[in-house]
């Protein structure tokens, strides 16, 4: 399962998106590395439920669904928070830098109200383009200092074997970058390893970065004031990444409000509930307005458009339904539509089979794709919403 990592400077609200996003409850605090330990927790990207197309009522095992909506659990970590020349081992430096090796993706939070300066204390008009800019260059020198470390011997080792693809990827196996998106990154450079200048590393760096830890920057505090000013000057400069406008404390109080049923929310759409609201004093009703005012103006907090984009854009996954009856979509309990798997688009109905069970992919013998009721081979690649029986051998 990819896993989705948070990262930012202090006093970005990266905790609070944490807790935003997951069920679980990280430390908040206005005050430098309230994170020490990574927080990993559970989040859902979110999908129409093939209940609603297939007019069926499921049973949702390993997921949920609510109202037609698929709920699909993910994994997000969260880690201490990164300030310059971290790679030099400043602040939580390279702790936090290791305790990101297992992210897939990043969502880079940024503090767009202007209100911290590159370490997180507060300041005054802070331009949030640096932040980001800071960021980046720290996760380049993180992989250059990977890549560089015994670089001699292992550049006259890719010369003599005429791989250098294989012995970088073996060099950052713990980075999660591939031999493939090696191969890609050093197309440009000498043939010869050993010519490589220090130059010539760092950009390989960044390129590798580009290339396997795509990221989403999440705008944060969107709803101050000085935001929006600082919002467009990150798409701007930014062209390249998704930015994303998010309130991730208005996110948090929203759920608060929502489960005291002082209003309804559905992630992108506040109703505030009158018959419940009503003895609240002027300054929460001035509240509840503020938030609901918010969430009309952006279509919701940006919270779930974080992880969604990072799921289906950035990572370019989707969701499919393994069953073992193509004509009541169940599973041999009865369970209807039991189980909603995210994979990479591309992954093909062996490559399903693998993911469910071992056994079953190598007894793989093949697929019914149970909306349309044909049956499909191995090599099927399989499309967003699919639902799919896997026949094997006994």
């Amino acid at each position: 399962m990819a896993i989705l990592g948070l990262l930012g400077k202090p006093n970005v609200g990266k905790s609070t998106t944490f807790n935003a996003l997951t069920e679980n409850t990280a430390d908040i605090g206005n005050y430098p590395f309230t994170t020490i330990n990574p927080n990993i927790g559970t989040s859902y990207v979110t999908k129409n439920c093939a209940c609603t197309e297939l007019n069926v009522k499921c049973n949702p095992n390993n997921s949920k669904c609510e109202d037609g909506i698929r709920y699909v659990p993910v994994e997000i970590i969260d880690v201490a928070g990164l300030v310059p020349e971290a790679h030099k081992g400043k602040g939580m430096g390279n702790k936090f830098l290791d305790d990101l090796r297992q992210a897939d993706a990043f969502i880079l939070v940024v503090d767009a109200s202007g209100k911290t300066d590159l370490e997180g204390n507060p300041a005054e008009n802070h331009n949030p383009i640096e932040d980001v800019k800071f960021l980046l260059n720290e996760l380049d020198m993180w992989i250059y200092n990977i890549l560089s470390k015994n670089w001699d011997k292992l550049s006259r080792k890719a010369q003599q074997e005429r791989k250098p693809a294989k012995i970088i990827a073996e060099q950052l196996s713990g980075l999660n970058i591939s031999e493939n998106q090696v191969l890609a990154a050093i197309r440009p450079l000498d043939d010869s390893p050993i010519k490589w200048t220090d130059e010539d590393m760092i950009k390989l760096a960044t390129t590798l970065r580009k290339i396997s830890k795509p990221m989403i920057i999440s705008a944060n505090k969107a709803d101050h004031t000085d935001a929006e000013a600082n919002i467009e000057k990150l798409k701007e400069e930014f062209k390249d990444f998704l930015v994303i406008p998010t309130s991730a404390e208005i996110e948090l109080a929203l759920t608060k409000v929502s489960k005291a049923n002082l209003v309804n929310y559905d992630g992108k759409t506040v109703v505030i509930n009158e018959e419940t609201t009503k003895d609240l004093n002027e300054a929460q009703k001035n509240a509840l307005m503020y938030m609901k005012n918010y969430a009309d103006k952006f279509g919701g907090t940006g919270i779930q458009d974080l992880v969604n984009r990072a799921y289906f854009e950035l990572l370019d996954m989707i969701v499919v339904y393994p069953v073992e009856d193509e004509n009541k979509y169940c599973d041999k309990k009865g369970n209807v539509l039991p189980d909603a798997h995210l994979v990479k688009k591309g992954t093909t109905a062996k490559e399903l089979a693998y993911k469910i069970h071992t056994d079953i992919g190598d007894k793989f013998i093949y697929a019914v794709d149970a909306k349309k009721k044909i049956r499909i081979g191995a090599d099927q690649e399989l499309k967003d919403g699919d639902v799919i029986k896997i026949v094997s051998a006994a």
